[in-house]
Order: structure tokens, then C-alpha cells, then sequence
């Protein structure tokens, strides 16, 4: 009875600490699992994505607005201690 009890508490352990790791790794899991199955997929071909980021700007919406005619303001300034 004993070793019957210690297989089954075992098994619940590995299924409850599989289950935390989906939930704690979920961002990081879907990404993978999604490149996964874009490279296993035999009709895929990386030169139709539109998502080509190579030639986009590093920062395409600056949250800042400069003022022409104050030159300070113009840049930012970053000052690191």
C-alpha cells in the first residue's frame, strides 16, 4: 500500500510542477512552439512575411516633440551618474 501511495503522489508531484512551468514559461513557450511550427511547415516561406523589420526605423512613433527654435530642447540629454 505504501509503494502504491508514494507512485501516485509522485505522478500528481510531476503533473502539478509540468503544469506550473506552462503557466510561469507561457510567453516564452507559445513563441517557441509557433516557431516551431512555422519551420516544420513545408509550405512556409520566410520571403513572403511582411513583418521584414530590417530596413524599419529603430523608433518609428518618438514620444518626444522637439521645438525648432530652441536648440536644447531639440535634444535629449541623458546624463548617467
Amino acid at each position: 500500500m505504501g509503494a502504491v501511495t508514494l507512485a501516485v503522489l509522485g505522478v500528481v508531484g510531476l503533473i502539478l510542477g509540468w503544469i506550473s512551468i506552462e503557466i510561469a514559461c507561457k510567453p516564452c513557450l507559445k513563441r517557441g512552439r509557433e516557431a516551431i511550427d512555422r519551420n516544420l511547415n513545408p509550405d512556409y516561406d520566410p520571403d513572403d512575411d511582411d513583418t521584414n523589420t530590417i530596413n524599419a526605423p529603430l523608433n518609428p512613433n518618438p514620444s518626444y516633440t522637439a521645438v525648432d527654435s530652441d536648440p536644447v530642447s531639440a535634444s535629449i540629454a541623458i546624463k548617467a551618474v
